[in-house]
């Protein structure tokens, strides 16, 4: 008896690490001091001692029941972006600068070209971050996986100037909320998207003319990473107030947490289009509109709270950024929360 022979494949280990450092490699960063390989990533901080405050600020997150998708359609190049996406996106909401991420992969069993597959979305997702892939593991688990399964979890770290955290303690009445667009659903309620739809290759290999491609290429589409917009609006010389990233709870539960007390949110749903994916979900699904909102980004992954002076120049930033932005409602005095007319 051995460990290969108990369900590990030590040397499709080491297979799926050669595989993977071609991807890895194309994150790297001048900062990073450590090989792929090692038992620790390490990072200098020699490049932000100018700082007056630097605060390290850190996010983990994983893809959740999105990867059941990628199963049935055999699709596994994208699910990194989504992993760092949801990562690296909350640590831009506190102003920060992602520097490095670190990936986890468990299998039931280590196929070192679906292994090193999943890590190239992964370097995607660290490259339209300008964050360093230091480190990872993937770990064989059989008897724990199907054969055929894994789950995707990620950690990064950033830093900010403690000056520049945002926090919305500056937000006041009269400053407007703008929306970047989303790239659809996300990362967030596919257990639900999942009893809408049956989870069958036809049914996700499906094309429909409203959503302009198959049903499985609208649900799998990665999660933003907005990382370079709200770079390029500090480079403009903005200063945001309070930033919300949209995932699970949607806008009940994710605009409030922006707000400082006495601050209230109004969103205007006819500010911009909703994403024709969402439209075919409530419709399909008989979800209520509350439930929608209450549950998906319908469209827009990111809220800021600007003042109101800056929104030329906050735009134009996004757009120069690549993304697109809607000037979506206001900010008022008021009880916590959000409100959607």
């Amino acid at each position: 008896m051995d460990y290969k022979n108990a369900g590990v494949d030590i040397e499709a280990g080491y297979q799926s690490v050669e595989l993977m450092k071609k991807h890895v490699q194309q994150t790297m960063r001048p900062e990073v001091l450590t090989n792929l390989g090692g038992f620790s990533g390490a990072f200098s901080m020699e490049k932000f001692k100018n700082m007056e405050k630097p605060t390290l600020v850190s996010g983990t997150d994983g893809v959740g029941t999105k990867l059941k998708l990628a199963f049935l359609l055999d699709k596994h190049d994208t699910i990194g972006i989504d992993c760092v996406a949801m990562c690296v996106n909350d640590i831009a909401c506190a102003g920060g600068e992602p520097l490095f991420f670190l990936d986890y992969i468990a299998c039931g069993k280590n196929y070192p070209e679906k292994i090193a597959e999943i890590v190239s979305g992964v370097a995607k997702g660290c490259m339209q971050s300008n964050a360093a892939l230091i480190g990872g593991e993937t770990a064989e688990m059989p008897g724990f996986y199907p054969e055929d399964e894994y789950d995707l979890a990620g950690f990064a770290v950033g830093v900010v100037d403690e000056k520049d955290i945002i926090t919305g303690a500056e937000l006041k009445a009269g400053d407007v909320l703008i929306g970047m667009a989303s790239s659809g659903v996300h990362s967030n309620g596919f257990s639900l998207v999942r009893k809408i739809f049956h989870m069958e290759k036809e049914t996700l290999n499906t094309y429909h003319e409203e959503l302009g491609k198959t049903l499985g290429e609208a649900l799998l589409a990665p999660t933003k990473i907005y990382v370079n917009a709200l770079r390029a609006i500090k480079e403009a010389g903005v200063r945001v107030l309070a930033c919300s990233h949209i995932t699970g709870g949607g806008f009940y539960e994710n605009v409030p947490r922006m707000l400082p007390e006495g601050k209230h949110a109004v969103i205007e749903k006819n500010s911009y289009e909703i994403p024709a994916i969402f439209k075919m979900m409530a419709k399909e699904g008989q979800v209520e509109e509350k439930m929608m909102y209450n549950t998906y980004n319908m469209g827009i992954g990111m809220v800021l709270g600007i003042d109101s002076a800056d929104v030329d120049k906050t735009m134009e930033a996004i757009r120069a950024a690549g993304e697109t932005a809607y000037v979506i409602g206001r900010v008022e005095d008021g009880e916590k929360g959000v409100t959607l007319c």
